[in-house]
Formats: structure tokens, sequence, C-alpha cells
């Protein structure tokens, strides 16, 4: 097994979670409100959070801040592409009118609309994983300070 075969599964479910969300909020109507995708983040930091503490456990003679940060980076990233491949399958074949109805503004006045939102699900994707990872890793990383004796 490879040694980031767990932070890619665990992309895979996370992306798998960001996709049921979105599938809830659309059978609720509330998917062309893109304050609901706030929660894109809790979603994506439990799965990076999940990913880092899990693979530090099992590397835990390897595990250093860049393997670490890889981990996450590469958890974040296999859900982002996953989902936004979900995200470009789901406005372009299944439901033709959603980026329509997501901004009829935005929608008239751009001739390439949908490559705006599909790059944009992909740059909040890669961003929030990158500011996750970062923080997480300063919760993971082992401290470079001598303890001090006590006397």
């Amino acid at each position: 097994m490879g040694l980031y075969a767990l932070p890619i599964r665990f992309g895979a479910a996370t992306s798998g979670c960001l996709i049921i969300y979105f599938l809830i909020l659309s059978l609720l109507g509330l998917h062309t409100n893109v304050y609901y995708s706030l929660f894109n983040a809790v979603i994506t930091g439990i799965g990076v959070y999940m990913s880092i503490k899990l693979f530090r456990e099992r590397n835990r003679d390897e595990f250093n801040y860049g393997e670490g940060f890889i981990a996450g980076m590469v958890t974040g990233g296999t859900a982002t592409l996953i989902f936004t491949m979900f995200f470009t399958l789901y406005a372009m074949e299944l439901n033709t009118e959603f980026l329509a109805n997501l901004s009829t503004t935005w929608f008239q006045q751009y001739q390439s609309f949908e490559a705006i939102v599909f790059f944009t699900v992909a740059i909040m994707g890669f961003a929030t994983t990158l500011v996750l990872t970062l923080s997480f890793m300063q919760l993971f990383k082992t401290s470079n300070n001598l303890q001090k004796k006590t006397v």
C-alpha cells in the first residue's frame, strides 16, 4: 500500500460527504444559495483533520511537518477534484437550469459563466484545503523546544 493511500481514501470519503450534502441541499431547493457552501469548509476540515491525525498515528516514526502537510493537501486536493467533477457533471448534464438559477445576471452577461463557476469551486476547495492543512499542522507538529529540567 502506498504512503498516501490513506489520504486519498479520506479525500474520496470527504468528496462523498460533500456530494451528499450538495444533493440534500438540491432536494430542499437550497443549492443555489451560495451561503450554504460555507459548510463545505467544515466537511473538508473534518476530512483533512482526521486524515492527518490517522496518518500521524500510522507513521509515528517518519511523521514530520512536511509529511503531514502533504497528507492534508492530498486529502483536500482529492476531495476538491472529485467534487468539482461531480459539480460540473451536475450543472452540465443533470440539472441544466442550475447555473441559470444560480445567477441570472452573470449568466446573461458572461459568455463563459460555466467556466467561471467551475474554476471558482475548484479554487475555493484548494484554498480551503491549504488554510485548513496549515492550521491543523500547528496542532500535530512536534515541538523543537527543549524540555525544562525540574530540580
